[in-house]
């Protein structure tokens, strides 16, 4: 059954309806706790490694996204106007930069509050802008990080739409 005709279903934790998410597409994950559960994506260009965290207390469901790239410190401060010059871009979540450990991550939260639940839905539309964000400027990070490229020209360079095909 397609996600898109379980729209209108709710199950009782939001972690449920993304274990149920995950299952329907063949995602593996892991659930070590009943708030939160792992998923391991591959894609185009590296694999992702997404969190999904239950905060029964303050009613969010947050997504963090990490990917395959450890900055090294010499590039942290161009990652760092990378990241400000990206989220200016972004209408929904936002790149952080994990300084101790050199690591990038997109995050994202959904506030379901007065027992507001969780659609199959929304579930599949968080999980699939958080890739496609993930997708689009994970190119930036490897121009800035391996590429020795300034903020700027990275942006430029994954901005830029090509139209057609060659």
């Amino acid at each position: 059954m397609a996600l898109i005709e379980r729209a209108d279903e709710h199950w009782n934790s939001p972690i449920e309806v993304v274990e149920r998410m995950a299952t329907d597409n063949e995602l593996p994950f892991e659930r070590a706790v009943q708030d939160e559960i792992g998923l391991v994506v591959s894609g185009k260009l590296t694999d992702y490694q997404i969190s999904f965290t239950w905060m029964n207390e303050i009613e969010v469901l947050h997504l963090a996204c990490a990917f395959e790239m450890k900055v090294p410190e010499p590039r942290s401060l161009e990652v760092q106007q990378l990241i400000g010059a990206i989220n200016e871009q972004l209408w929904i979540g936002h790149f952080d930069f994990w300084m101790q450990s050199g690591v990038v991550m997109f995050r994202h939260a959904l506030l379901l509050a007065g027992g507001g639940g969780l659609s199959a839905r929304q579930c599949q539309a968080m999980f699939g802008s958080a890739l496609d964000t993930c997708e689009r400027y994970y190119p930036a990070f490897q121009f800035v990080v391996w590429a020795g490229k300034s903020a700027r020209e990275a942006v430029d360079a994954v901005m830029f739409e090509t139209c057609g095909q060659a």
